[in-house]
């Protein structure tokens, strides 16, 4: 790499690079731990991402099925302007009443499959946005458990620096913190819906 090219490090390179001079035990753990926690916020950045994604084709999908269901009443509102015409022309003199009064009732066997189709529509579209809504919900979680990995990397990082054991600690918690944001996306569980489940079987 030339002078004049410009390189952004990373917390983990710093991390690494000073293990690398330094060579003590401490320093190296440090370091090892920073490359790990990179590497496991780097997967939840990328679940992260996926699951923004599934949320948005989720939500599209839902507003696709809602046009289809509203084209359908569109439709059903329009069978429904004829079936009243039909049964209007009955009450007119001279008109071949079987005949208006056998459209009337195919009107209404039309309506029904049309009715039909159309509550399915909408049911599709309800459970497209409620996907929609938990790949959002799992998304936050990814960029919690993310975000707390960036942050014990920090953390990590300083430590280097302060060679505070407290500091030390504190980067692990954060990272665990993390990793349990992770695990929660990863098996769909809600902590404060566990939570308020728990509450209310105590009472």
């Amino acid at each position: 790499m030339s002078d004049d090219e410009f390189h952004v490090h990373g917390p983990h390179d710093h991390a690494v690079e000073h293990a690398a001079h330094d060579g003590d035990d401490f320093t190296g753990r440090i370091a090892v731990t920073t490359a790990i926690l990179a590497t496991v916020g780097a997967l939840f950045g990328y679940e992260g991402g996926a699951t923004q994604n599934d949320a948005a084709m989720f939500k599209n999908n839902a507003a696709i099925k809602k046009t289809e269901a509203s084209n359908q009443w569109n439709y059903y509102q329009a069978k429904s302007n004829k079936q009243n015409l039909a049964e209007l022309a009955t009450a007119l003199p001279g008109v071949d009443v079987p005949k208006y009064k056998a459209e009337v009732e195919r009107y209404k066997s039309e309506k029904a499959d049309i009715k039909k189709e159309a509550d399915k529509l909408e049911a599709a579209s309800a459970d497209w946005d409620k996907k929609s809504d938990e790949s959002l919900h799992q998304h936050h979680q990814w960029a919690l458990a993310m975000t707390a990995e960036q942050i014990a990397i920090s953390l990590a990082a300083i430590t280097l620096l302060t060679r505070k054991k407290w500091m030390q600690y504190a980067a692990y918690g954060v990272a665990g913190v993390g990793i349990a944001f992770g695990l929660f996306a990863w098996f769909h569980i809600d902590p404060l819906a566990a939570l308020h489940l728990t509450q209310a079987a105590a009472h």
